[in-house]
């Protein structure tokens, strides 16, 4: 019975829905200059979409209490005890793993978690606040995380902090300050019921959509001039051609949205979500084969 119990509140971890955020991770890998550990890389693929990112989401879904749609969940199970049992454990998981690879990255790890359940938690919850949550967001899954991918896999304090390293994490910042606010467009309404005032409800769906444009813009105008400063075309025509679905989608979908609101609902959010995942982790995937 408690078996069965567990079983239920396995699916607000949204296991899945973590492969979206695999492009910063593959992102991280392609922008190292010089060697890294292939090993390493396996395992801190699995301790973050594996063990942090579900940890995050469940932890998420605990204090949310979601009765509508949620990322990779069109109909949530109902929220029980058992869930924040599974958080603690995929918890304690992600950073006895990340200790395993290398004591910085598990530090880097219980950072990245505390910051999220500071987002979440009802005592401090930073999600009431639109630009402090999503200023904590797109730093902590962006440039923090592309960060702490490649301290997970042995990158050297020189890789690190090489000038076009470190403005191409700002790059995966300003991707998700583009993307993130596209995430919550769909939830405007349940978002007010519990007093949450994320930014794309304090923006309105059409402002949403242009806050993401530049946001995306932006991002690809810093990567554009990360890979001049390097003199590497190759990864920029990588980019531009592996992105061209991405950016006739929202281009339809915001020309849809704008003459109808109820365009921004959740089935052209989640399909949004998974061909620029696609898209991106194949063109970050494809820097590393052909650099």
């Amino acid at each position: 019975m408690l078996l069965a119990h567990y079983k239920k509140a396995l699916p607000l971890l949204r296991i899945p829905f973590s492969v979206y955020l695999m492009p910063v991770f593959w992102f991280g890998l392609s922008a190292l200059r010089g060697p890294w550990s292939g090993g390493r890389a396996v395992g801190v693929f699995v301790v973050l979409h594996l063990l942090a990112y579900p940890a995050s989401n469940g932890y998420n879904s605990y204090y949310d209490r979601d009765e509508g749609s949620i990322g990779g969940l069109k109909a949530p199970p109902k929220v029980t005890p058992e869930l924040l049992h599974l958080v603690w454990l995929f918890d304690a998981l992600a950073v006895a793993g990340a200790a395993l690879l290398s004591w910085p990255f598990a530090a880097l790890v219980v950072v990245y978690l505390l910051v999220s359940k500071a987002y979440s938690y009802e005592g401090i919850r930073l999600k009431k606040y639109p630009l402090l949550s999503t200023l904590v967001v797109v730093v902590f899954q962006g440039a923090f995380t592309l960060l702490m991918t490649q301290v997970g896999v042995g990158a050297t304090s020189a890789q690190l902090f090489e000038n076009t390293n470190l403005l191409l994490a700002l790059v995966s910042t300003l991707f998700l300050c583009g993307s993130y606010p596209l995430t919550q467009v769909y939830q405007h309404e349940e978002d007010a019921r519990r007093g949450d005032r994320t930014l794309s409800l304090r923006l309105g769906i059409r402002g949403t959509f242009i806050f993401a444009a530049i946001g995306l813009l932006a991002g690809a105008v810093a990567l554009g001039l990360a890979y001049w400063l390097r003199q590497e075309i190759r990864p920029l025509l990588i980019f531009l051609v592996a992105t061209g679905p991405v950016v006739v989608l929202f281009g339809r979908w915001a020309w849809a949205v704008w003459h109808d609101e109820t365009a921004a609902d959740f089935e052209h959010t989640m399909r949004m979500n998974q061909v620029s995942s696609l898209c991106l982790s194949a063109a970050f995937i494809a820097m590393l084969l052909w650099r």
